[in-house]
């Protein structure tokens, strides 16, 4: 009884600690896409996404209405390129939150955005990842963004 004990809980410790291996692998991919949005590299942030890539925005408008906005992502990609070298923008993460289950991975991340060092404005981002090829793809990613109550 003591083995079976001992082999479960070397079971359930490699597990967990598997899982939170993964955890960090979707972490870097995440902090590793915002490294190449705020270099403005866009080869590396095609790279680290699916070619059926979802793009999403949750907005308040200014009646009070909530509003679901979809982006192409070639369009995003363009946009980003075309913000002049001159121009600081920083999307500071300030919270994760990661679930895992095998090829697939949910992400929370709190965020602020600052454009020329002004405050801009805050929100999350939700990632949802696939593990492909062994390595973490984004497939979706919806955000909110609002000017006050920032605390993540």
């Amino acid at each position: 009884m003591k083995q079976l004990l001992l082999i479960l809980a070397i079971f359930f410790g490699l597990t967990l600690t598997a899982q939170e291996s993964e955890k960090e692998n979707v972490k870097n991919t995440i902090t590793t896409f915002f490294n190449a949005f705020h270099k403005q590299d866009t080869s590396a942030l095609k790279s680290m996404v699916s070619y059926k890539i979802v793009l999403q925005s949750v907005s308040i408008n200014k009646e009070g209405k909530t509003v679901l906005r979809q982006d192409d992502f070639n369009k995003f990609i363009t946009s980003i390129a075309s913000i002049p070298k001159a121009k600081k923008f920083e999307e500071k993460l300030t919270s994760f939150s990661i679930q895992v289950d095998g090829p697939m991975a949910n992400a929370w991340v709190g965020y602020e955005f600052w454009f020329d060092g002004n405050f801009s404005h805050c929100g999350v981002n939700s990632f949802q990842l696939i593990k492909e090829n062994k390595a973490w793809k984004i497939i979706y990613l919806v955000d909110t963004r609002r000017k006050e109550d920032c605390e993540n």
